[in-house]
């Protein structure tokens, strides 16, 4: 059996083991939380080195990206510099293919274009090729970088101007404190009434990290579009009680919930038996497709 295990440095509350049978052999999958300890991670990120087949990291990227480049963040490539022998992916390579895809399948779902409708991304240098996405899919844009990362009041409505920062800042909030920039542990437990909330009340589709969404979700969801992942029963409860329309993932539905692009990365380097490196979005595509990992829109209400 090849074991997949996904460390993050988020809360333990949404741990799961799940195992499956793919291309005629077992898989387990499973997420280990470390509620925000970085050691902690770092000891289990030692433990599974040559262990286990992928490991995925979760709550923490490699990179950022902007004008196209991707910036590394420290904080991301120290937590996994001793891990030697197993590859280690982030979720990149499903953002950079799968989740492209997002904005169609919620179209075709609900039989209405997206052109003309307001979406607020909570945060596109972290998901950029979904923000190309959405922009190709004619929405009208507001990217909450500065909003949700910094609590600045500064929307921004083009991929031009999310460029233009992107190569002024990044360079340097690259260097910060990984907790500086997104919540983690029991942060992404709390919900918060800021700024941010009325910018995601204000939008049709909320698309990008559900931890962001969560934090500063509004109370009256009425009408809205979600496109984003990990999701839980829990989760996907809160979305239907406030009145949430429809939810899009790229993730198919393992034993009530969809997991982090992480750990659909690791699946899929485990199964290619692959260095991540080597592998394409051609590639991506292919054991997608071969592992039916497909967009999932759910109708949450009427």
């Amino acid at each position: 059996m090849k074991r997949v295990v996904s460390v993050s440095i988020g809360s333990s509350k949404r741990d799961h083991r799940f195992e499956l049978e793919v291309l005629g052999e077992r898989i387990l999958l499973e997420r280990i939380g470390t509620d925000g300890d970085i050691q902690r991670a770092r000891e289990i990120l030692a433990e599974l080195d040559g262990k286990v087949d992928a490991i995925g990291l979760g709550g923490i990227s490699f990179y950022l990206y902007a004008a196209g480049r991707r910036y590394a963040l420290r904080d991301a490539l120290r937590l996994v510099a001793h891990v030697k022998q197993t590859p280690v992916v982030d979720g990149s390579g499903i953002k950079a293919t799968l989740e492209t895809q997002l904005p169609g399948a919620l179209a075709a779902a609900t039989g209405q274009e997206l052109r003309g409708r307001s979406c607020l991304m909570v945060n596109a240098v972290e998901r950029y090729a979904l923000a190309q996405a959405l922009v190709e899919a004619g929405c009208r844009m507001t990217f909450g970088d500065l909003i949700f990362s910094f609590g600045l009041p500064l929307p921004l409505h083009s991929l031009r101007s999310i460029d233009v920062l992107g190569r002024l800042l990044l360079p340097l909030i690259v260097h910060l404190p990984f907790k500086m920039l997104y919540p983690t542990g029991k942060e992404q437990e709390k919900e918060v009434e800021s700024l941010a909330t009325r910018y995601l009340a204000a939008a049709e589709i909320l698309a990008g990290d559900y931890h962001y969404i969560h934090r500063h979700m509004p109370r009256d969801l009425r009408g809205k579009s979600i496109i984003t992942n990990t999701v839980t029963a829990e989760d996907r409860a809160i979305l239907k009680e406030r009145g949430a329309t429809w939810l899009a993932t790229a993730s198919p539905d393992f034993a009530g919930r969809s997991f982090a692009t992480n750990v659909l990365d690791a699946l899929i380097v485990a199964v290619s038996g692959r260095p991540p490196e080597e592998l394409t979005a051609a590639d991506y595509f292919t054991y997608a497709t071969r592992l039916g990992i497909k967009p999932r829109v759910e109708r949450l209400n009427p």
